[in-house]
């Protein structure tokens, strides 16, 4: 990065897009590597699992009215409700190998991400086979993170159905006050998740750059991004929005044929790979950005050489980033 930390504090919205842009274009041959080796792979199971998912819940659905005209008790009907049960019982296997590899990859491609950026940050050489040495020891920690943010978003999640259902018996009969309450309830809902995913994303960072993992990253995410949360939340929410789009524009194009017939299925299929590993990328490499924009906004100096000493491969080991290290004292503005 050509900009000093103290001037990172003052990078808006659309600073951070462009700092973002300016590190993958000067340093595109390294990216591009990381991109074909995980990023690539990732978005091919995302688009993949929205297609098959599609195709065994279609064979669900048809066994499953095939059933009602069957009258129950039959040969025919015992047979069709072990062909329904083998079905929902495969829909449910490749949505659990999905979570695994999407898992896998997802920390991989961070952890990549966020090394190489930090490495470019402090000016040192960075190669892609020094990324992938260093890659499989930085994701064990980076592991613990995730689980403490499942977690959370879990528990996040239980709250909010007990909410509904507390909303469905008390106040939904309300004729004016009722429906006012369920749109708070889902306005809030919306925004603590992009809250939560907001601390999930930049606890990620730390849990790679810093000496930190877990819980203990996650209350150090939500501290630090204390003074850009909002700037944070519209970027997460527009990149969640961008996935979203090209969900539907692959499902509806060519998933479900749409309109362009066998050639226009094709291209779309490209333009949509195309645009979700972009997206990606760009995303990884945003959150680091604000990662380092939200430490010199707290007046945070990151010794470069220190922070280039612990992203060394030490005997073997990866030295993570010490608390000691990151947190040193503060710089006049």
């Amino acid at each position: 990065m050509d900009r000093e930390q103290e001037d990172m504090q003052f990078l808006g919205l659309f600073g951070i897009y462009l700092e973002s842009y300016k590190i993958i274009f000067n340093f595109r041959r390294i990216f591009s590597k990381i991109t074909l080796a995980f990023i690539l792979p990732l978005s091919l199971i995302f688009l993949t699992h929205i297609e098959v998912c599609e195709l065994l819940l279609n064979k669900i659905i048809h066994t499953e009215h095939e059933r009602d005209r069957v009258q129950e008790g039959t040969y025919r009907y015992a047979k069709l409700s072990d062909v329904l049960s083998s079905e929902r019982t495969v829909f449910r296997c490749v949505n659990i190998v999905y979570f695994y590899f999407f898992l896998g990859f997802s920390l991989l491609s961070t952890s990549a991400m966020v090394y190489t950026v930090a490495s470019i940050y402090t000016g040192r050489d960075v190669t892609f086979r020094k990324v992938m040495s260093v890659v499989p020891k930085v994701w064990k920690r980076f592991m613990v993170t995730f689980y403490c943010a499942f977690l959370a978003f879990f528990l996040y999640n239980v709250v909010a159905v007990l909410t509904l259902v507390l909303w469905s018996f008390t106040i939904e009969s309300v004729n004016k006050v009722g429906p006012v309450f369920l749109v708070v309830i889902v306005v809030l809902y919306i925004v603590g998740f992009l809250y939560m995913n907001v601390v999930w994303q930049l606890a990620s960072v730390i849990s790679v750059l810093e000496d930190m993992k877990g819980f203990k990253a996650m209350t150090k995410s939500r501290n630090l991004i204390k003074g850009k949360m909002w700037i944070a939340i519209v970027i997460f929410f527009k990149l969640n929005l961008a996935m979203v789009g090209i969900w539907i524009l692959f499902e509806s194009q060519v998933v479900r044929t749409g309109s362009f017939g066998v050639v226009g299925r094709l291209g779309f299929g490209f333009l949509c790979l195309l645009f979700l590993f972009t997206v990606f990328l760009f995303g990884l490499v945003i959150q680091t950005v604000i990662y380092f924009v939200c430490k010199s906004y707290h007046h945070e100096n990151i010794d470069k050489s220190s922070l280039s000493d612990h992203l060394e491969v030490y005997l073997g080991e990866y030295v993570p980033l010490k608390a000691k290290d990151v947190q040193l004292e503060q710089f006049d503005v």
